[in-house]
């Protein structure tokens, strides 16, 4: 059953969930306390879920596509296997959600929080990570498309073997991440310190982004 064009709350959601609603498109679903509920297999098209709290959801095999969520908490919810489409989530958490096998495509996740996530099988592809936390996750051996990571913090963050095909690091935090065979030939390497081209031991890099980075630290290549 397909609900379309609805303000709802919880007390409203539960409802049709119990009806066997399990769509939801351009509904306006902004501040609800959505917590514990069960919206496993769900599909919320168009939706507006601004400051809406899915703390410890299950929403495992969601679909989200063109939602709007700024601010809205995802906390300690169980994501696995879901899967977001176009959707703007500007410091959005996600803080100790379990994301496995997950999938983030064109999204703006500016400023969002995965502190703590459980991520294995996460992928983002061509999202805005701008200033996000993503402290400690493993993008190891991955292929990352388009995804932009300036001002992120990426302490601790494992790249190694990764390819990034295009995207960003400027002036991410990198403190204690690795890139041990990574491929960083089509990244933006700028605003990078001397200190955060020593993580970039093993890496590969073109000439260009080498030159660069020497006239980062006022040194000019003849």
């Amino acid at each position: 059953m397909q609900i379309t064009g609805q303000t709802l709350d919880r007390n409203a959601i539960e409802t049709l969930l119990a009806g066997g609603a399990r769509q939801f498109e351009e509904c306006d679903l902004d501040g609800a306390d959505l917590s514990r509920l069960d919206l496993r297999n769900c599909t919320f098209v168009s939706c507006s879920v601004a400051e809406t709290s899915f703390y410890a959801a299950t929403l495992s095999q969601s679909t989200w596509r063109r939602c709007r969520g700024r601010e809205a908490d995802f906390a300690a919810a169980d994501l696995t296997d879901a899967q977001f489409h176009g959707c703007d989530l500007n410091n959005s958490s996600w803080r100790r959600a379990r994301l496995a096998s997950a999938m983030l495509k064109s999204c703006k996740l500016t400023g969002a929080n995965f502190e703590e996530a459980a991520h294995l099988g996460l992928t983002f592809e061509e999202c805005l990570l701008i200033g996000a936390d993503l402290r400690r996750m493993s993008f190891r051996k991955a292929t990352l498309r388009q995804l932009d990571f300036s001002d992120a913090d990426l302490a601790a963050c494992d790249f190694r073997d990764a390819v990034f095909e295009g995207g960003s690091l400027r002036s991410a935090n990198l403190k204690q991440a690795r890139f041990e065979n990574a491929d960083l030939r089509e990244a933006d390497l700028g605003g990078l310190s001397l200190a955060d081209v020593k993580v970039f031991k093993g890496a590969l890099i073109s000439v260009r982004q080498a030159a660069e980075l020497m006239a980062e630290m006022g040194l000019r290549v003849a």
